[in-house]
């Protein structure tokens, strides 16, 4: 995603929606516990916000400094920078270790994501029992038949400046690559279809546009899709500049968990780091389970879980 200036950060705040908190009910009524969540590629922490509802830590990042400024401040989440220069390995430390999330999410932001490093960091730290993964995109917006004419087209005029990645969001996701195991709640090829409401004036709308990544494309290429006599139509089909509308934007959604191959894949690959002890106390079960020390934070309690597993 490109860097938003201030003042782009800004618009895209205030245009964007929030995620309606139903959707984060549903994830953590199917989560297996509620210890941690990572919103990654939060920008100003719409996603996190909701997450803070059900879950006792949110770690959220971004590589998007201007956004961070602006994130929504919460006694439950921790905001990070992560540049693109961090290893895997760094990912995994700061976000709590090997099989320490119970939920990654990441809305509007997957399809800007290097995919085969981060779904690597994302099987890691996903915890092996009760973990999931939700992504979600919009990539329609519903005003007026008036207003939505007007923004077919300045859509159809985005096409020679999409990025495969752009394209992704278009296509709603329908051809992400997403290697992990359904749980009916979408899948690879196949999400899940949703709206998201929300209330928008036309400074708000406009602010959208002039943040609207495709449009911001086009402007880096030297072509201003945006352009004033545009603005004018979409002022005339607005109707009164004061009129807040409902408005919704289409989304879409896909949820997945580790498939029982990629748990055994991790199990055999912690397991080289564990060394087990079973020691009895007064109830009989007691387990102390030491890591190596390239082992990372999250690594000792999964060999614990092993341990307990096994004795």
């Amino acid at each position: 995603m490109a860097a938003l200036s201030d003042k782009l950060a800004d618009a895209y705040q205030n245009a964007r929606p929030r995620y309606p908190i139903d959707w984060f009910t549903k994830l953590a009524a199917r989560t297996g516990q509620h210890k941690s969540a990572w919103d990654v590629g939060t920008g100003n922490g719409q996603a996190a916000i909701g997450l803070a509802e059900y879950f006792e830590k949110v770690i959220a990042t971004d590589i998007n400094e201007a956004q961070l400024k602006r994130a929504v401040k919460h006694e439950r989440i921790s905001y990070h920078h992560t540049p693109t220069t961090m290893s895997e390995d760094q990912m995994v430390a700061l976000v709590g270790g090997d099989n320490s999330v119970d939920l990654i999410v990441a809305a509007q932001a997957v399809h800007y994501f290097d995919l085969a490093p981060f779904y690597n960091v994302a099987k890691r730290v996903l915890r092996k029992e009760g973990g999931l993964i939700a992504v979600f995109v919009y990539n329609d917006i519903i005003i007026s038949p008036e207003v939505d004419s007007i923004m077919k087209r300045l859509v159809d005029s985005t096409f020679p400046f999409r990025t495969p990645v752009m394209n992704l969001a278009f296509d709603g996701y329908k051809t992400l690559p997403f290697p992990f195991e359904s749980i009916g709640m979408g899948s690879e090829g196949k999400p899940i279809m949703l709206d998201i409401p929300h209330k928008l004036s036309l400074k708000g709308f406009i602010g959208f546009l002039r943040s609207w990544q495709p449009a911001m494309k086009a402007k880096e290429r030297g072509v201003e899709l945006v352009t004033e006599d545009l603005i004018s139509k979409f002022e005339d089909a607005w109707g009164d500049d004061d009129d807040v509308k409902d408005i919704f934007y289409k989304a879409h959604m896909i949820v997945g968990k580790l498939s029982a191959s990629d748990i055994e894949r991790h199990r055999k690959r912690f397991e080289s780091n564990c060394v087990v002890a079973t020691l009895k106390d007064s109830n009989n079960s007691a387990v102390i389970a030491s890591v190596t020390a390239a082992a990372f934070a999250g690594v000792a309690a999964y060999c614990a879980y092993s341990a307990r597993k096994n004795s």
